[in-house]
């Protein structure tokens, strides 16, 4: 069925969005469409105001609109500590989950040859520099744990073990809650590998 040229401008930008296909775009377009003017206008401001002001932390690379960001400018964190995520989205998981008050490095990605990127695209080499002044004792690796988070994992391992700093990687295996039946090999292998004494 085809709708008025706005609509359907609308329909098709929406479904460039990672996730959104042609079903959910429709959706929203719609719920846009029954949005107030003034409403509609603060959705197109947000987006508008997001890319012009939002843009990466000069030592940490997370996003911010202030530099350096708010992590990085919070004296009250432990800056013996610097916990190493592929995304941005990656550092938000964290925080959320309370545990972590050190410092963070963004790598904006990971190694994936498949796809074209290797250590240069990432930002390891600013992370290499940041731990030169000798102040990090503790680097923790929170890659993913897929095949491209573990690479990266490695190879940052591995530029480090001279340094002195200690490197260790977040442990993986069951969820809180989860049961074990219906655990993967993989998971379960991993939770038995990381387990700890009580």
């Amino acid at each position: 069925m085809a709708f008025a040229a706005p609509l359907e401008r609308l329909i098709e930008l929406l479904r460039r969005l990672p996730g959104i296909g042609a079903k959910s775009a429709q959706r929203l377009a719609f719920h846009v469409l029954k949005m107030s003017p003034e409403e509609a206008r603060a959705l197109a401001a947000a987006v508008v105001d997001v890319k012009e002001t939002i843009r990466l932390c000069g030592t940490c690379f997370n996003i911010t609109d202030t530099d350096p960001c708010l992590i990085c400018a919070d004296t009250a964190r432990d800056r013996s500590g610097l916990c190493v995520v592929e995304e941005p989205h990656n550092l938000v998981a964290i925080e959320r989950s309370g545990s972590f008050r050190g410092l963070y490095h963004v790598l904006h990605g990971s190694i994936a040859p498949l796809r074209g990127l290797g250590p240069d695209d990432l930002k390891i080499a600013p992370l290499l520099e940041r731990l030169r002044d000798g102040s990090v004792k503790e680097v923790i690796l929170a890659t993913n744990p897929n095949v491209e988070g573990e690479a990266t994992a490695l190879y940052i391992a591995r530029k480090l073990k001279s340094s002195g700093v200690r490197v260790t990687r977040i442990a993986f295996g069951l969820p809180v809650g989860g049961d074990i039946e219906y655990a993967d090999e993989v998971t379960m292998a991993r939770s038995l590998e990381n387990r700890r004494d009580l």
